[in-house]
């Protein structure tokens, strides 16, 4: 029976291991910072979720010993084999990454549940050893209930450890860029639009430069330090560097490592106010590019948002552009024509500069992209063949707006990543000028817009109304004002469905498309939203 008794309590401790690893995963998802993780604990309401309530239930009812020590051991263990195979076989958006630092956070958070552990035993393990297997495995169910401040107890452990190893890595990046003196840096920012910006950027420059591009959303002080560290060559000519914020301060820290003289700023709009307040310190941060420029760099930056036209910039040399003819532009794409083949725009620059181009592309959030990286590229002396050809033939980015056809006659508009108020309305723009069957929309709506979550997902649903013949909503997050801005469209004809998640959407896709049809994919919220 002793062999049970061991067997009950490393069950216990398989449901912890594998909550350990679910936690560890959203810490992730929330950038490691701790006050994010809570938010979002307090936001999805997991502290107190069935599973939540089930593991202080076990706990209570296995200390009571209603049936003794051994009866508490066998709900304890059930309890953890449900616990483990119930997050064994979970599907993730985004499933945990396991870096250095997920490991060391990981190995913090068992060595505290193992302390716990020993403590219990010592305390109340008595003298035999079946009880101080209940009292350890007590311990796993005890730490499975406060899995979340273990987890975040570990990440605050290792913050000084956190910062020195940064430090080490931030100044090898640092020495390896100040062995390149002759390395053009570009730095791009924005509300939105930067991560598209920067891959038409690379691709007309790669025509002339040996280019480099911090990759996927490498955005951060320690991807762009990744980047250096790992992809940079003596060979490179020139550096793209995508600058992402979600606090003061983030994108003057990326411009006191790479020193970048050029700066694009695409857009500065309601994104990340969750975290930001207003779009004063919006604006504040994204300008933290232009302010770090030196005497002799230049910046581009888009007049088509009222927070950058408002912005002065006197520090440096400033060429404003813009897609709607905004006064004090000097660079303007005008004559945009949307065919069956892409787009065809026509650039105008200072100076009597013009250049007809193609693209693939769809949307003035693109075509807007593309301006800024011509800009960039004849600033930097980029031959106009070269530009034509390069913007002839860039690729949408995938999940933006990206269209594919399936081998049932449905047209898929991808623009799954990372929703915002501008291009989910662009978006919406291009399926309502979609012909054929009918145009069908999947959405869980946009997050992280802070007081104005409710109102702008309202507009959404309001666009969504005017554009689509069909909206699927997807969750729970922002049901209700997706729903009240489809209505409030005044298109009674729309026909509105709701799904729990992308899964049950799928199904109800399948039921709904028909050849013909046009689905649009905007959005797809991480695991971190309901």
């Amino acid at each position: 029976m002793l062999i049970l008794s061991y067997i009950l309590m490393a069950a216990a401790w398989l449901g912890l291991v594998y909550e350990l690893r679910r936690d560890l995963m959203m810490l992730q998802q929330n950038s490691y910072f701790n006050k994010r993780y809570r938010n979002w604990l307090r936001e999805s309401g997991d502290t107190t979720s069935g599973w939540r309530l089930a593991g202080f239930a076990v706990f209570f009812l296995a200390l009571s010993r209603l049936a003794g020590a051994r009866a508490g051991l066998l709900v304890m263990g059930i309890f953890g084999v449900v616990t483990m195979l119930r997050l064994c076989f979970a599907k993730y958006k985004k499933p945990l990454v396991w870096t250095a630092r997920a490991r060391r956070i990981y190995a913090v958070a068992a060595l505290v549940c193992v302390a716990v552990a020993a403590v219990a035993m010592i305390l109340f393990g008595g003298d035999t050893a079946e009880g101080r297997l209940f009292s350890v495995a007590s311990a796993a169910t005890a730490c499975y209930c406060c899995s979340h401040a273990v987890i975040m107890a570990a990440n605050m452990l290792l913050r000084p450890v956190e910062r020195r190893i940064n430090r080490r890595y931030i100044e090898d990046a640092a020495d390896r860029l100040r062995s390149m003196p002759d390395l053009k840096i570009v730095g791009v920012t924005g509300s939105y639009g930067k991560t598209s910006t920067k891959h038409f950027m690379h691709r007309i420059l790669s025509e002339q430069y040996d280019t480099l591009m911090t990759p996927g959303s490498y955005n951060t002080t320690l991807g762009v330090v990744r980047t250096v560290r790992e992809l940079l060559k003596p060979y490179n000519e020139v550096f793209i560097v995508e600058m992402g914020a979600k606090n003061p301060g983030d994108i003057r820290e990326i411009c006191d490592l790479v020193h970048p003289q050029i700066g694009v700023v695409t857009a500065v709009g309601p994104q990340h106010l969750e975290s930001f307040g207003t779009l004063e310190a919006v604006q504040a941060t994204k300008f933290e590019l232009v302010d770090a420029l030196p005497a002799d760099g230049v910046a581009f930056v888009n007049d088509d948002f009222e927070y950058v036209a408002s912005r002065a910039v006197d520090n440096v040399a400033c060429e404003r552009y813009t897609c709607r003819d905004a006064a004090g532009a000097v660079w303007k794409a005008e004559d945009i024509n949307y065919g069956a083949d892409g787009t065809r725009f026509r650039v105008l620059g200072p100076g009597g500069y013009k250049i007809e181009l193609h693209t693939r592309l769809l949307g003035e959030a693109n075509i807007s992209d593309l301006l800024a990286a011509v800009a960039v590229a004849h600033h930097l002396g980029v031959a106009d063949d070269k530009i034509r050809y390069a913007v002839g033939q860039i690729e949408p980015v995938e999940h933006r707006l990206s269209i594919k056809r399936t081998p049932g006659g449905i047209t898929i508009v991808d623009d799954a990543y990372n929703s915002n108020p501008v291009g989910s309305r662009m978006a919406m723009e291009v399926l309502g000028g979609m012909k054929g069957g009918k145009r069908i929309v999947i959405t869980p709506g946009m997050i992280e817009l802070g007081e104005q979550q409710h109102e702008l997902n309202a507009e959404l649903g309001r666009h969504v109304g005017l554009n689509a013949d069909v909206a699927i909503i997807v969750g729970r997050y922002n049901r209700d004002a997706l729903a009240e801005g489809v209505r409030a469209s005044g298109n009674a004809a729309v026909k509105l469905h709701f799904a729990d998640t992308f899964a049950e959407a799928q199904g109800l896709l399948a039921s709904i498309a028909t050849a013909g049809d046009i689905v649009l994919y905007e959005n797809d919220l991480p695991d971190t939203f309901k």
